[in-house]
């Protein structure tokens, strides 16, 4: 597959790499050239010419909560711990009716589709069938997910907890579907699983611990929450005083492996808990906008960068009130400048910077995504922005699509070189 447009990606955050009037070749699924010319051996015939629009790469969300999709954009005059009682249990146990959960799943899903985004790593709800669903409606989509059934065994509603061992249960048996069917794929599979504990004050020792086995066991991904609220931090410290931080928990369980885990929010990390972050080569999951709408700080995104922590954003829906990725990418710039106005060392973001964090730094976690460089999975969007009667460079016209673009501007999405 050859396609002609003007290309425009970050290999690295400090500036943008921009071909205007090129071509991509793609095989198999993988990005192999960027040329001026059309690539030798082939002729016009073989050309998508997309003309005038930018093609540029889709977009990673490094942390959702798939149910929590119908409840964005209410509760915010909440913070964390009251906004999950009165709105996002009550809702996430409706989950348990499957015709529910495929409604709010395809819903979801579809709207994933819309706004670009063309890989996610995605909480589910405690219940194994809804999970199983979901899992299903990503692969039917085409797009590329980690999905994993979040557990919870204490200090939740009635309605919404779990049996220790059938939490556990249940999860194995999750993965172990998944790996059958994935087995079968004569490609690397594009859903995979990754083992979701909600947080520390839902999970017992004994369950964490499993989960860390399970995770070691058939070489899973994780992904939880860190250090999002003050009062959640003093939660966790009262549940387990035998340890020195939140963070610590995690390792003492087995649940932070390296290069294989993603940890959202991360606004107050002790100076051990950094450390701990840079031993595992932990990924923090920026959500801007969530830490915005629950009142919960402004993460030190530019410290965390200045220390060579792996960094991606995410939308955290329904914390956050939108899918849409080019609003957290703005959300991202925003919270660097208001962090940088009473922390002057710390420089805001520019727009490339907070573009590679949406798009390679995430992709970052599911390998060779979220760039053009060659033998990187071709995962695109082709944007027909409106015409305007000045003559804007590729990176104006990019950051024009970001802060006042919408979905329509978006005409063709692939992933790994597949239309869907």
């Amino acid at each position: 597959m050859i396609l002609k447009g003007n290309i425009i990606f970050t290999s690295t955050p400090e500036k943008f790499d921009t071909y205007p009037n090129s071509y991509i070749l793609v095989i198999d699924g993988k990005v192999k050239s960027i040329t001026k010319e059309i690539p030798k051996g082939y002729t016009e015939e073989d050309v998508k010419d997309f003309g005038d629009a930018l093609i540029i790469p889709g977009f990673v969300d490094v942390h959702v909560h798939g149910p929590q999709f119908y409840n964005s954009g209410i509760g915010y005059s909440k913070e964390l711990i009251p906004w999950l009682n009165e709105y996002t249990f009550p809702l996430e146990s409706k989950f348990k009716d499957i015709d529910f959960a495929k409604k709010a799943y395809e819903e979801f899903i579809n709207e994933l589709c819309k706004v670009g985004t063309t890989r996610a790593c995605v909480m589910a709800t405690i219940h194994k069938d809804a999970t199983n669903i979901l899992i299903d409606l990503f692969e039917k989509s085409g797009l590329g997910a980690y999905i994993g059934k979040v557990n919870m065994d204490r200090n939740s509603p009635d309605y919404l907890i779990e049996n220790t061992k059938d939490s556990i249960k249940d999860t194995e048996d999750l993965i172990l579907e998944l790996e059958a069917k994935n087995n079968k794929e004569q490609l690397k599979p594009l859903v995979n699983y990754i083992v979701s504990p909600r947080f520390v004050p839902s999970t017992t020792a004994e369950l964490m611990k499993n989960l860390g086995n399970l995770s070691e066991k058939y070489n899973l991904p994780i992904q939880s929450h860190l250090d999002e609220n003050r009062d959640e931090i003093a939660w966790v410290e009262s549940l387990h005083p035998e340890v020195n931080s939140f963070c610590e928990v995690y390792e003492h369980y087995g649940l932070l492996r390296n290069n294989q885990t993603i940890m959202a929010h991360c606004i107050y990390n002790k100076p051990e808990e950094i450390e701990l972050l840079k031993k595992y080569n932990i990924m923090v999951a920026h959500c801007a906008q969530s830490n915005f709408n629950l009142s919960s700080g402004i993460m030190p995104l530019r410290y965390y960068l200045n220390e060579n922590i792996s960094v991606g954003i995410g939308s955290d829906v329904g914390a956050g009130h939108t899918l849409d990725m080019r609003k957290h990418i703005i959300s991202t710039i925003t919270a660097s400048k208001m962090y940088w106005v009473n922390n002057p060392k710390y420089l805001p973001l520019s727009i490339s910077e907070a573009y590679y964090l949406a798009t390679k730094g995430g992709g970052s976690f599911f390998g060779k995504v979220g760039s053009f460089e060659t033998d990187y999975e071709f995962d695109a969007l082709i944007v027909e922005d409106e015409p305007t009667p000045e003559e804007f460079s590729l990176e104006e016209r990019l950051e024009r699509f970001i802060y006042r673009g919408d979905s329509n501007w978006i005409k063709r999405r692939y992933v790994r070189g597949n239309e869907y």
